[in-house]
């Protein structure tokens, strides 16, 4: 049985997952109600579990406080509990640590083409076949996402969308636009799988640090 979030740890997950986000940002990501969503930023302001600051000009964004942060993991563990789905995410996430080694590859391989004198040169994508080799390999691991997050989706529905999201940036990049594989301010491949992670490490209380 799939067990649906309540709405203030989605809120605080949201700010988790993004890192940076406005509010209309925070409640896109799990399709929250704008309004509702502001409320629940606000009263998690008094509780002095996010924090908004000012960026550039006007605009700005919401950040979790480290005792907020502490706060989404107590919500994440007691629900996980309730899920009775700790085994079956710990599984997944053992499954997924290796194809993060292969995304990470790929996104390197995306940025940089070593060329004579100079293994660390920037891709300039003037080399189709190299490029292709790694929308091949992005490719793979879109597949092997599918099962992964099915699983997660099967226990915890705050999931749902991973696989949707990374396979619509790997169209936009196939198609030729190269932002779509590793831009942090589109919804890249890279992006989508970072994100991927975090909610992985904070679901189970791991710490990024301390993790492959």
């Amino acid at each position: 049985m799939t067990l649906d979030s309540p709405l203030g740890l989605l809120v605080l997950h949201a700010v988790r997952i993004t890192g940076y986000a406005d509010t209309p940002a925070v409640a896109h990501r799990y399709g929250l109600d704008a309004a509702e969503t502001k409320e629940v930023l606000l009263d998690a302001q008094a509780y002095g579990w996010v924090q908004h600051t000012v960026a550039f000009g006007d605009t700005g964004g919401w950040s979790l406080t480290e005792r907020g942060k502490a706060e989404n993991e107590r919500l994440l563990a007691a629900e996980l509990a309730r899920a009775g789905a700790a085994d079956e995410v710990r599984d997944v996430y053992r499954a997924f640590l290796p194809l993060n080694a292969l995304l990470l590859r790929a996104c390197t391989d995306w940025q940089l083409r070593p060329a004579d004198g100079d293994r660390l040169a920037v891709n300039d994508h003037s080399d189709p076949d190299w490029d292709a080799r790694v929308l091949t390999e992005l490719a793979g691991l879109d597949q092997a996402l599918k099962p992964l997050t099915g699983r997660l989706e099967s226990v915890l529905a705050r999931f749902r969308g991973y696989d949707t999201r990374f396979t619509a940036a790997l169209a936009r990049a196939r198609s030729g636009d190269a932002a779509w594989v590793d831009r942090t301010d589109v919804d890249s491949c890279h992006r989508v799988w970072f994100e991927l992670h975090e909610d992985l490490l904070a679901t189970l209380g791991l710490d990024r640090h301390g993790q492959p």
